[in-house]
């Protein structure tokens, strides 16, 4: 009785017990639902675009483990353990109320649109080994509080807007279970933090893509398990730690574009032999590429671009079956002695291989037949600026994978092989700077996906192939600087081209109105051609166009009223063509043009003064005779002549005339009876003055006549305005002399020989002729006789080398240093007369004539028979009009005395002269024009288009005497580019109308001097 009571009180007692428990666990249970749940609705909350309708399924019908991207708990019921939302279309940010998911184990918001910064509150996850927020727009620093979260195996955080530096206090993270750490494409600073040596679980480290700084840490080094390094595009230098190349476990290793130096360990390949990736391109890495590299059997990718190894690529790369990607680029790599290119005979047998790189370095050598057996899978070919030679084979369609192929700057010849068309999936074709030649094949129709077609500079005839018509996605068309003939063919204008370069040609015909369809037209040249009729009005309807230039061409007609329609346009040049009409008021509005040539034409009426036109520097309306008004500085006449400047024309100029010819009587007379005893006096003076002074040893009339075969005609070398040169031989040793004979019945030569022998006695200086005697005396006539003994010039004077056709002569071997060294002496020996010299001298008559050349080509500066000495501006005689038509100074046409600036003026024509290869009497300046304009107007922009026809084909080619490693080809030429405007621009300042507004001597010797060091660096 008692047991059975006994029974029931404990069977009661435990049903109270068991109930209590239920309602606790209910009341619990339900107060934790409740907090995951509130939190998931903030976040909801937080999302202010849902795309995809997500969210919609977080609702009150369904239980919260039922959310989408919400994963439970199968042992804490209710509680969310994972939440997963990448890729659904968010927009918004990630709220505080997080960090109250406490059973969370993974994260993942990648790729959506959260931004704002990471919650603090993350934090408090204690249990969190997942957190991907990357590919998102999160801003702000990565929170420090992470490292509270001690399960942590994975974090990613790439692809954001997170600055600042790593926070150290993730060291907790990193000694604790981390083995993936993304930091990539953010905007952290700072160094790579030490501590992360001590993350002995650590197999992927990436932080690419920052601007992190400094050098890799040795301790990096001790990460055993480390199977991905990646540090790519930020700013960290020094070399690399040679512990990094002992992780026997890397597999991908990425150190491209920082400042990293020093060399790849020979070793590298047996060291790291799981290796499948290595990009370390875009740094300072030097010597030669490891052979080693053929033990890592696995490679995929050798990217070593942009560096400075040099040396053989190793020979057998085809080992590497696996290889997929394989770019040098950039480098001073080279063929082994005696081999082509067998490496590439070697990389036929990798049969994955898709890009491969060999562009701007150093091979020589045919074009190898080889390239045909690379693999059809590859889609990148590029073996642009080398020094290859010799024609492309046939066989190159079989590479139909190709979708570019890059073979520019390089010295290819014969015809491009018609299977070219076979290579269908092509969109980007450049062989330009070559040496092809034959005609486009019309096969080149077939490439239906080509987007830039560069065939530009070689020798290509012949007519555009009209099935070009079916390249419906082109781009970019460019055939200038070819022999290209007929007329542009309506077919191959497609709406998609916005830069299309015909110039240079020998077109001719009329302009297609098709050219009106390209509507996202930004570029067209079709400068020199021989293009005829009327600009097509219809370019009208090309509202991006930015550059136009027709110059040099057969137009005829008006600018067309449509082209008001051009708000875009920067630059236009029209010059050199039969346009006429006035010149469209219309232009003042473009806002955006600061380039308008509309020289040499037959345009007429007034200029426009605003927009455009109120700048002399930027328009040119030189050679049309018709035209008027404009801005003061664009020397125009006045549109309107007053009527009283015409009324009674003769008679107005009979009351001119007559007083200036009554005038001109006088004064002639007055002048013979002031010129007659000065002349006499001025004879006795020359004579007394090699008389008594003796400035140098005498020679007689009998020795310069045997010298000279008595001045045979056979050793006539040149005639000037006083008198004839002889070459001549002295003495027993037979020393070359050139002999000045003086006509004396020339008005001036008398005082041209005492000028001469003022001015040299007791001058010295490397650049200047060295007279080494004189001879005045009577010749076997008796009649007066007067000389000047020089020293012979072997190679000739400048005038020779400018403009000879004779190739002995050297014009063709006339470089640009050559150039500019001669007229930095020439500079140097007018420094010397302006400003070492007591008194100072001005030469009076410098131009290419004067200047005579060495068996080494040095420049001595000759022919001093206008020289004056300035003494003071009191006693420096007035000169008249003295010296060379196109050299002289404008100034002393209007009786100014001589100065050091008429020197300087004569030298920068002579610059200008030197980089055009035209002298200032060139049949060219004509209507105003000048070889100063010529220069202006050409600058900075057109300044290759002035350029001396065959100095420009020297700066094009390529100079292997001067070790030209090709790298930086195209920079090289901006700069070459750069050094010829500055060239030009000192030519321009120093012959300027005004004086005072020319450079001085010593300026400009200190600026060659300067463009020379410029030149020979940028060749090195």
């Amino acid at each position: 009785m008692e047991k059975a009571y006994f029974l029931l009180q404990f069977s009661t007692v435990l049903s109270l017990l068991l109930l209590s428990l239920q309602t606790y666990l209910a009341t619990t249970l339900s107060s934790t639902n409740e907090t995951d749940k509130l939190a998931l609705l903030a976040i909801k909350g937080r999302i202010t675009q849902d795309i995809h309708g997500i969210m919609n399924s977080w609702n009150e019908s369904l239980h919260l483990c039922d959310w989408m991207g919400v994963t439970c708990s199968r042992r804490h019921k209710g509680r969310v353990t994972h939440l997963s939302l990448e890729r659904r279309g968010l927009i918004g940010s990630i709220p505080p109320q997080i960090g109250n998911l406490s059973f969370l184990r993974g994260i993942n918001l990648a790729e959506n649109n959260f931004q704002r910064e990471i919650p603090q509150e993350i934090g408090r996850l204690p249990r969190l080994r997942f957190l991907n927020l990357s590919n998102n727009a999160l801003q702000g620093e990565i929170p420090g509080n992470l490292s509270f979260c001690l399960g942590l195996q994975v974090l990613n955080l790439s692809n954001n807007m997170l600055v600042g530096k790593i926070p150290n206090s993730l060291e907790t993270l990193g000694m604790k279970k981390l083995n993936t750490l993304f930091l990539e494409c953010n905007e952290l600073t700072g160094t790579i933090p030490k501590w992360l040596g001590n993350a002995s679980l650590l197999v992927q480290l990436s932080l690419r893509r920052n601007r992190l700084h400094g050098s890799i840490p040795v301790e990096l080094g001790k990460l055993q398990n480390l199977s991905y390094l990646g540090v790519s595009l930020n700013n960290l230098s020094g070399i690399v730690p040679p512990a990094i190349y002992n992780l026997s476990s890397l597999i991908f290793l990425r150190l491209a574009y920082n400042q990293f130096h020093g060399k790849i360990p020979n070793d590298i390949g047996l060291t790291l032999p799981n290796l499948q990736v290595i990009v370390c391109g875009g740094n300072y890495f030097t010597g030669r590429l490891p052979v080693s590299l053929l033990n890592a059997s696995q490679l995929k990718r050798i990217g070593f671009e942009h560096n400075n190894f040099n040396g053989p690529v190793p020979p057998n790369l085809g080992r590497l079956n696996a290889l997929e990607w394989l770019t040098l680029q950039e480098n001073q790599l080279e063929n082994m002695e005696g081999d082509d290119f067998s490496f590439l005979a070697s990389l036929t047998n990798c049969s994955k291989l898709s890009v491969l790189d060999l562009g701007v370095n150093l091979f020589k050598g045919h074009f190898p037949t080889s390239i045909a057996n690379l693999s059809s899978r590859l889609e990148g070919l590029a073996m642009d600026n080398n020094q290859i030679s010799g024609r492309l084979p046939n066989g190159i369609g079989n590479l139909i994978g190709l979708t570019s192929l890059f073979l520019d700057d390089n010295f290819l010849t014969g015809e491009i092989p018609n299977s070219i068309g076979q290579l269908e999936k092509l969109n980007k074709l450049k062989l330009f700077d070559n040496q092809l030649s034959g005609t486009i094949p019309s096969s080149i129709g077939n490439l239906t996906q080509l987007l830039y077609l560069h065939l530009e500079e070689n020798n290509l005839k012949g007519e555009i192939p009209l099935n070009l018509e079916n390249c419906r996605n082109l781009f970019e068309v460019n055939l200038s600087y070819n022999n290209i003939t007929g007329s542009i063919p309506k077919e191959v204008i497609t709406s998609t081209i916005i830069s299309l370069d015909f110039s240079r040609n020998f077109l001719f015909g009329l302009l297609p109105l098709e050219l009106g369809n390209m509507t996202n037209l930004i570029s067209l040249f079709l400068a020199h051609n021989r293009l005829s009729g009327e600009i097509p009005s219809t370019l009208g309807n090309c509202p991006m166009m930015e550059d136009l230039h027709m110059q040099d061409n057969l137009l005829t007609g008006s600018i067309p009223s449509t082209f008001s329609a051009l708000k875009s346009l920067k630059n236009l040049d029209l010059s050199t063509n039969n346009l006429s009409g006035q010149i469209p008021k219309y232009f003042q509005n473009v806002t955006l043009l600061h380039y308008l040539n509309l020289s040499f034409n037959e345009f007429e009426g007034e200029v426009p003064y605003e927009g455009v036109f109120g700048n002399a520097s930027a328009v040119s309306v030189v050679g049309n005779r018709h035209l008027c008004g404009g801005i003061q500085k664009l020397r125009l006449p006045p549109c309107k002549v007053q009527a009283s400047l015409k009324k009674n024309k003769w008679s107005h100029n009979l009351k001119i005339v007559i007083p200036i010819v009554s005038c001109s009587i006088l004064l002639a007379v007055l002048l013979f009876l002031i010129f007659f005893p000065w002349a006499r006096r001025s004879k006795r003076k020359a004579s007394s003055m090699l008389q008594t002074q003796e400035p140098f040893p005498k020679i007689s009339f009998a020795e310069l006549s045997q010298a000279t075969n008595d001045f045979s005609s056979a050793n006539l070398i040149g005639e000037g305005s006083f008198g004839s040169v002889y070459k001549g031989i002295m003495g027993e040793n037979g020393m070359l002399v050139a002999v000045k004979v003086l006509n004396l019945k020339q008005k001036g030569a008398s005082r041209s020989f005492v000028a001469e022998c003022e001015a040299m006695r007791n001058i010295r200086h490397r650049n200047l002729i060295k007279v080494l005697t004189v001879c005045s005396s009577i010749d076997f006539k008796g009649v007066d006789f007067k000389a000047i003994v020089y020293e012979f010039m072997q190679n000739g004077n400048l005038d020779e080398w400018l403009h000879s056709n004779d190739v002995q002569v050297g014009v063709r071997n006339f470089s640009f240093i050559k150039r500019l060294n001669v007229v930095i002496e020439v500079a140097h020996a007018i420094e010397y007369l302006h400003y070492h010299c007591q008194p100072a001298i001005v030469h009076g008559d410098l131009k290419p004539s004067n200047i005579l050349l060495d068996h080494e080509m040095v420049a001595h500066v000759g022919d001093f028979g206008l020289a004056r000495f300035l003494i003071s501006s009191k006693k420096t005689s007035s000169l008249g009009t003295i010296g060379t038509i196109g050299y002289v100074a404008p100034e002393y046409g209007m009786g100014v005395k001589a100065s050091m600036a008429g020197d300087v003026f004569s030298f920068g024509i002579l610059l200008l002269e030197m980089i055009t290869g035209k002298r200032p009497t060139d049949a060219i300046f004509k209507d105003g024009l000048n070889l100063h304009q010529f220069a202006k107007l050409a600058l900075p922009e057109r300044v290759m288009d002035i350029v001396d026809t065959s100095l420009l084909q020297e700066l094009r080619s390529t100079d292997e005497n001067v070790g030209d490693t090709r790298r930086n080809r195209r920079e090289r030429r901006v700069s070459i580019k750069e050094i010829l405007i500055t060239f030009a621009r000192i030519g321009v300042l120093c012959s300027m109308d005004s004086p005072n507004d020319r450079m001085e001597m010593k300026d400009v010797v200190a600026e060659l001097c300067v463009i020379r060091d410029k030149f020979l660096g940028n060749r090195s």
